[in-house]
């Protein structure tokens, strides 16, 4: 029964949404001047747009968690195998649910910034409810004058897929959906996108206090309260894109945390320039200077995050991401709501950009504004240089509208593209970020300024000099972003020292920069002094597909056959599921039953219960040459909807290096073995035997009642054989059966042990011999080939992020205590 009512409640809820977007931004418009009567109705309408915005979520997630597979977004994105928390995640999945995610948290902003500030309500008010306007029309879903307006998530399977069993059977639903992408099953993605749209929701609101003043001819008083709300906005979304990171480096297999693809590009710009825009902001509000600065800055990062969002979901970057979405017909609204907002700012800006007020002061090089300039500057060049590089496909599809190519193909080698020009400015931004916080505490003169870094530039030097000399760094990049790293923590510790003995509230600046600079450093050991530790050293190539450093860097490892690795001995022990009840057990141990969730362990009646059916995990045993052991299992996903095979690594973590392993590839577990031709042996009770070089003993022959849980009728006669094998390990029982009907020989049901890649069957009983004849076949063992990767002191960057966030806390505390003391005094703008 196709379920109607909950898609039109759903759909209601979404017209709902947009209406009362449209008059809620129409009032706070008209009471944008202190008008309280178009404000509070403004206020009152927006209430109602949230309440509609929680209906839409309320019900599409009553349709994912009830498997309503007859509506396109359900069946798309989820499945009955999913546990809970990943039917989360599958409700922003998709494009739709991503657009809910994005109006929900600005719904709950707009809420909290209806009830903080009266005086600033309904200019600041109108900028939200018309980014909801665009945010709700994406999810609208109808269709006028030909032109389609957003893709709803209620929409039925049939009215999306032309496929020919609804002509035969219009109300058919299927019995289970796609599933959730094999690589969002990780539970950083349950709590990662709702922070990261967050991050994306909160930069529209120092964006709209600046748009909102301009709109009043408040040109200057939008900085004080805008500036906590940039700074919580740029913590949440730093921590956001660090989230993703530390996603990509527990889920993917490329053997990092940053790849410099474009989505991950194209969120980390808008941050740089953010970043850029709160020291400017702070700037102005010590000495006036700046503020036509600070006033394109967060208006560059709110619009940044909107062409984020046009390449992300307009299909423009193709297959040059792994996390960009299809294009679901939205570019054309993309793009519209990009240039709204580009030419609402831009007229504003110009018609006030005379009476935006600037300091006629000349900067002095021992000036504080200076410093923060040049920072300011650095961040911002970082942002161009990153962005050019990410546009490319856009500039080809600008060529192709105006009658030309450009065939500009994105970079292949990120390094020389991105990664060493990010190192080289981020020396500079050490240095700034080390040196300026003398500035910003003190006057200083050069001999004074010399004083002061005399001391943490030679404790700097000691410091660097004795990591240099230990870990043997030679490369003259990173012995120059240590050297930099290091004075910048040194110096931002001095500052830190003096700041907090008077006003600990003060001190949130330095330990960001502390932060900053742990994370570079972080990142230069982890990603430049990587080890391979499975390095090959035989001349076999793997795989011909493999490029020439898989090939390489890979190890071929047979099961249960030990094998060096540097200074670890490696044993891989097989192929386990993670089950509710037991924890990782051997697949071949498992018998599947009707129901996906369910198996029963072999020789017992025991059901247990799996995790996640569509996961397999690669046991692999590590000793050290100390006698110490640990055992990772690093993981495949195979989704068979979705036809998706994703492998994913495991991380031994100890506080000076990470141990990363993944397995490349394993033996199709679809294909059937290559079997060799049998060999028969006839044997008697207790005589032993090889299998496959294994010796084995024949235990015993036993009549059996049952096969598989089933009865034998009457007249039926089934004979087990129980073989013990001895492996490299452990001993495996091996039990073939036969079966005889009214005493003629009817069946063999041979028995396989996967471990020592053979299977056995009795061929034929001589009791009159007191013997049986066995049959053996052999293929090739289980394997897998797997990189383990030491990155050392890659802790160093998640401290140095905890730090980062400690930082901001501080100063976000100390900026809006600052703007509550002015606005309870009276001084509302």
């Amino acid at each position: 029964m196709i379920h109607y009512f909950e898609g039109q409640l759903g759909h209601a809820f979404v017209i709902i949404a947009f209406v009362s977007s449209m008059l809620s931004a129409y009032a706070y418009f008209k009471g944008r001047n202190q008008d309280t009567e178009w404000t509070a109705f403004g206020s009152k309408i927006f209430y109602v747009h949230s309440f509609a915005v929680i209906g839409i979520i309320g019900t599409l997630f009553y349709l994912i968690t009830n498997h309503y597979f007859e509506y396109h977004y359900v069946y798309s994105h989820s499945s009955k195998i999913l546990p809970i928390y990943y039917q989360i995640s599958c409700f922003w999945e998709g494009q739709e649910g991503s657009f809910l995610l994005w109006m929900f948290w600005n719904a709950v902003l707009g809420i909290i910034l209806i009830n903080t500030n009266k005086f600033w309500k309904a200019p600041v008010m109108f900028v939200m409810a018309l980014t909801q306007v665009f945010l709700s029309s994406m999810i609208l879903g109808v269709v006028v004058l030909d032109i389609k307006l957003g893709s709803s998530p209620f929409m039925l399977l049939r009215e999306v897929i032309d496929a020919p069993i609804f002509k035969t059977n219009p109300n058919f639903i299927p019995e289970d959906g796609n599933g959730l992408n094999p690589l969002l099953q990780n539970y950083w993605m349950v709590i990662h996108p709702p922070t990261l749209f967050l991050g994306f929701a909160t930069t529209v609101i120092p964006f709209a206090y600046c748009i909102g003043g301009l709109i009043i001819g408040k040109n200057k008083e939008w900085i004080r309260p805008a500036l906590p709300w940039a700074q919580f906005s740029a913590m949440i979304l730093g921590v956001g894109i660090l989230m993703g990171a530390y996603w990509a480096y527990e889920t993917l297999n490329f053997g990092g945390y940053w790849n410099w693809d474009p989505v991950e590009n194209a969120i980390y710009v808008p941050w740089l320039v953010l970043v850029a825009a709160i020291h400017v902001m702070i700037a102005y509000k010590k000495s006036g200077a700046a503020l036509k600065m600070s006033l394109i800055l967060v208006v560059a990062s709110f619009i940044l995050v909107l062409y984020a969002t046009f390449l992300t979901r307009s299909g423009i970057l193709g297959n040059s991401s792994v996390h960009s979405f299809t294009d679901l017909g939205l570019s054309g609204q993309l793009l519209i709501y990009l240039l709204v907002f580009l030419a609402l700012s831009i007229f504003m800006i110009a018609k006030r950009w005379k009476d935006i007020p600037t300091s006629k002061e000349e900067t002095s090089t021992y000036s504080r504004e200076f410093w923060i300039f040049m920072g300011a500057a650095t961040l911002c060049l970082m942002a161009f240089q990153v962005l050019a590089g990410t546009s490319i496909p856009v500039y080809n599809k600008i060529a192709e509208s105006l009658g030309f190519e450009l065939n500009m193909a994105p970079a292949t080698d990120t390094f020389t593209a991105y990664s060493l020009p990010q190192l080289l400015l981020s020396i500079i931004l050490a240095i700034l970020s080390g040196t300026g916080q003398f500035f910003w505490w003190k006057k200083m003169d050069s001999k004074k300024l010399k004083a002061e870094l005399t001391t943490p530039f030679v404790i700097s030097l000691v410091i660097s000099g004795l990591v240099i000399a230990l870990a043997q760094i030679s490369d003259p990049y990173y012995l120059i972003l240590l050297i930099a790293c290091t004075y910048s923590i040194v110096a931002n510790a001095k500052i830190f020292i003096g700041v907090a003995k008077s006003n600990i509230n003060l001190s949130g600046g330095s330990i960001t920069h502390i932060g900053i600079a742990m994370m570079l450093v972080g990142i230069l050991f982890s990603s430049g002094y990587s080890t391979i530790l499975s390095t090959n050293y035989t001349s076999m190539v793997w795989s011909s597909e493999f490029p020439e450093e898989v090939n390489r860097d890979n190890l071929l490892l047979f099961i249960n056959e030990p094998r060096q690795m540097k200074e670890y001995s490696m044993i891989y022990r097989g192929i386990r599921k993670d089950t509710r009840e037991e924890g990782f057990v051997d697949q071949n141990d498992l018998i599947p039953t009707t129901n996906p969730l369910k198996v029963v362990r072999k020789g017992s009646a025991d059901t247990l219960t799996l995790i996640n059916p569509e996961n397999s995990y690669f046991e692999v045993e590590y000793h050290t040459e100390e006698g110490k052991q640990f055992t990772l299992f690093p993981r495949v996903q195979i989704n068979t909807a979705m036809d998706m095979i994703v492998y994913s690594p495991d991380i031994k973590r100890k506080l000076s290096a990470d141990m990363y392993t993944h397995v490349r590839t394993f033996p199709d577990p679809d294909q059937e073995p290559d079997w060799s031709d049998p060999k028969e042996i006839k044997v008697t009770i207790g005589d032993q035997f090889f299998i496959n070089d294994y010796v084995a003993n024949l235990e015993r022959m036993e009549p059996i009642s049952e096969i598989d849980g089933t009865p034998l009728s009457a007249g039926d006669v089934a004979v087990k054989a129980v073989i013990r094998v001895q492996g490299e390990y452990q001993n495996y029982d091996a039990e073939p059966i036969f079966l005889i009907r009214n005493q003629e020989f009817v069946g063999r049901i041979d028995d396989q042990v996967n471990d020592l890649a053979f299977r056995i069957s009795i061929q034929n009983i001589l009791p009159h011999e007191n013997a049986v004849v066995l049959a053996y076949q052999t293929t090739q063992k289980d394997w897998i080939i797997m990189e383990a990767v030491k990155k050392p002191w890659i802790n160093l960057l998640w401290i140095g992020t905890f730090l980062l966030v400690i930082g901001f806390v501080v100063a976000i505390r100390r900026r809006y205590l600052e703007f509550v003391k002015m606005r309870d005094k009276g001084v509302e703008a």
